[in-house]
């Protein structure tokens, strides 16, 4: 009795999981498909807890793009800048550019600071709003008009904006369609790319449903979920396949090539490519 009850509780949540992937991706199709710039290497992050767990979301990534060009490995850097429980309207996007404050100075080798003069100081500027404010009632056309200032800010300061689509919490799969259609109409509004991360935990929680991709709160990420975020937003920002880096920190390399495949299969699917 136990063993047919369970499973035909893993047939209703494969049920579940592929209903969701089904209904997940965005009615309006992203008209962007590119991040605007050649060759990036320097990358601002802006958001909240989505991006600080598991030591930053920010470092995942810059050790994907300095892995796959060992040569110009130091070439490539990243900042993150992020408020706890803060959407957009919380981040006063023009002081990020200001002179002599963000990236004027960093640490190196033996824990010694060096002072930096950067000609640009980012290429790349990948945003996210709070994980419920695109699609709730009160916030969602706060979501929009901030997309749009922080969006022309970034432009005016020689960097590219980037939205950064996050994703349904574990309980509320229904989260997924609905945020997707809100950061993909933002990003043809603005003409600036999405990275399609929430799509992709979508994907990867219909393939593997017992995958851990959550903490136990069910919103924030696991180590799993920032790792499949960082190489959705590879994959996006430089049209590459993940395949075959590194395996993510505290995830098996058998999950660490699943998630890159997803990913890239993700942003092949979004984009259309």
């Amino acid at each position: 009795m136990n063993g047919a009850r369970s499973k035909l509780t893993a047939l209703l949540v494969a049920s579940l999981c592929a209903w969701v992937a089904a209904d997940a991706w965005a009615e309006t199709k992203p008209t962007v498909a590119a991040v605007g710039v050649d060759e990036p290497k320097s990358f601002l992050f802006v958001g909240n807890s989505f991006m600080y767990y598991n030591n930053s979301m920010h470092k995942h990534f810059r050790r994907l793009v300095q892995e796959a060009d060992k040569e110009n490995s130091a070439a490539y850097r990243a900042t993150s800048v992020t408020i706890s429980g803060s959407g957009l309207d919380w981040h006063d996007m023009d002081s990020y550019f200001r002179p002599d404050a963000l990236a004027d100075y960093s640490f190196v080798a033996d824990n010694e600071i060096r002072f930096n003069n950067y000609n640009q100081l980012y290429d790349v500027v990948i945003m996210m709003d709070c994980s419920q404010c695109p699609i709730h009632p009160t916030l969602k056309n706060v979501f929009h008009e901030y997309a749009a200032r922080h969006s022309e800010t970034i432009i005016e300061n020689g960097a590219r904006p980037v939205l950064f689509m996050t994703w349904a919490y574990e309980d509320r799969p229904e989260m997924t369609a609905a945020l997707a259609e809100q950061y993909t109409i933002a990003g043809n509004t603005n003409e600036v790319m999405v990275v399609p991360a929430g799509l992709a935990f979508a994907n990867a929680r219909n393939k593997r449903p017992g995958l851990r991709l959550y903490q136990p709160d069910k919103r924030h990420p696991s180590p799993a979920g920032t790792y499949l975020a960082a190489l959705t937003i590879y994959a996006s920002l430089f049209n590459e396949s993940p395949l075959g880096s590194a395996p993510g920190e505290s995830v098996d390399a058998e999950t660490s090539t699943f998630l890159q495949n997803v990913a890239w299969q993700t942003v092949e699917e979004y984009f259309d490519r």
